[in-house]
């Protein structure tokens, strides 16, 4: 697929749907040529880009924008345009919670004081873990 050509502003679009944090702002200070940004990853590493001021609609280069997305984005153009164009963020490998993900604490209480396995804990729905603990709080089984 054939996409267009990328602009700052659709480099900062990508930025802000993400959620990533704005470092440094271009405006109002001097020698400051950049929009700088920064996104904090689940594997403890921190991605860095920068948009040339002023954020608008100039386009980039291709090789500029393939070394943006390669080596700051760490995305796909597909990814990219995904994020830019429907808000749909890229996979940074955070997996999400289940709806029904039993709490910490239930899943601690049932492995240290009832003597249940992780593996019997993960088995179980939120329901059965909760009566699993009131048992044996009431019968001490």
């Amino acid at each position: 697929m054939s996409w267009p050509r990328a602009t700052r502003e659709d480099h900062a679009r990508f930025c802000r749907v993400e959620g990533w944090r704005l470092v440094r702002d271009a405006r109002g200070r001097t020698g400051t040529h950049h929009v700088t940004y920064e996104l904090d990853l689940p594997d403890g590493r921190v991605l860095c880009t920068r948009v040339s001021h002023p954020v608008d609609r100039t386009d980039y280069g291709k090789s500029l924008w393939d070394h943006i997305l390669r080596d700051q984005l760490e995305v796909s153009e597909a990814q990219l345009w995904a994020c830019v164009r429907d808000d749909d963020l890229p996979d940074r490998g955070v997996q999400p919670i289940p709806a029904e993900a039993l709490p910490a604490e239930l899943v601690y209480l049932l492995t240290s004081r009832v003597g249940l396995t992780e593996s019997d804990v993960a088995a179980m729905d939120k329901n059965e873990a909760v009566a699993r603990l009131n048992r044996y709080w009431a019968e001490g089984v």
